[in-house]
């Protein structure tokens, strides 16, 4: 999972830095788990646009990850690594003892041929998953469900994982990405290791026609607009001026806009650090 520099022999390629792919095993994915995917262009459901800097981007399908791992029974093959342009990390496609394929987020060190299986009786290894009360305190995860059987929801990106701290009771402890100290239930279910491709945050497009292929428009600037358009513009010439806040008036860089009164408060021991 390294990453390509380019030499500066066009625009484009100045400053251009892409992943090098060498871990990608097949380029054509499993058709039974395509879905088609429609990009919504940052309209809703009455053609108004209410996201900004969204549109365009090369037609894409969908790949059905299987977030549950609830096959207990049967013990899966890995058959390739694959990627995946709906998200940063790469998948895997494995295919079970009965026949049936899914794919599944690929941890680093998941190699093609490998066994993985779940279940809380399977050994914590890399690609296995298990309950957080079966797993070793002090171990890397990712795929970790917040509540039972809800799917996997924690640690899902490029790179990034979680540490199992300590378990009291029916909670387990976890370090997650941000930093923050949190309670899980124990009946979650977590998959052993570290995301793919950690490589990811050290890529840089080059030019702007790599983020259009993204579906990412030019964003510009509060400052640059009128008063009317947004709470920081205005101004004679490159005044930056006013309090840093959003288009709709709330204060950015260190506001905090949880509500202290979320019921999951009682779950976070510790949060996450400035």
């Amino acid at each position: 999972m390294a990453i390509r520099k380019f030499k500066p022999a066009t625009p484009g390629t100045r400053n251009k830095a892409i992943s090098t792919f060498e871990e990608i095993t097949c380029t054509t994915p499993e058709k039974s788990l395509l879905l088609p995917y429609r990009s919504s262009g940052g309209r809703n459901n009455q053609g108004k646009m209410t996201v900004r800097y969204i549109g365009g981007g090369h037609k894409r399908m969908y790949r059905v990850i299987d977030f549950l791992r609830d096959k207990d029974e049967y013990t899966a093959t890995v058959k390739s690594i694959e990627y995946d342009p709906n998200r940063s990390a790469r998948i895997a496609l494995v295919v079970y003892e009965d026949g049936e394929k899914r794919y599944i987020i690929a941890p680093n060190g998941l190699k093609v041929g490998q066994k993985i299986a779940s279940g809380p009786d399977v050994p914590p290894e890399i690609g296995n998953a298990l309950p957080l009360s079966a797993i070793p305190v002090g171990t890397i995860l990712h795929n970790i469900e917040m509540r039972p059987g809800c799917g996997a929801a924690i640690a899902r990106s490029a790179g990034a994982y979680a540490q199992l701290v300590a378990r009291e009771g029916t909670h387990a402890i976890l370090r997650m990405p941000s930093g923050e100290t949190r309670m899980v239930l124990v009946t979650c279910r977590a998959t052993v290791g570290t995301v793919s491709n950690s490589d990811h945050n050290l890529e840089s497009h080059g030019k702007a026609g790599r983020r259009r292929w993204l579906g990412r428009r030019p964003r510009n600037r509060g400052v640059v607009m009128n008063p009317v358009d947004h709470p920081m513009g205005g101004g004679e010439g490159r005044a930056s001026g006013g309090l840093p806040r959003s288009r709709k008036g709330l204060p950015a860089k260190g506001y905090k806009t949880r509500n202290p009164k979320s019921t999951s408060n009682k779950f976070i021991i510790e949060r996450r650090k400035k």
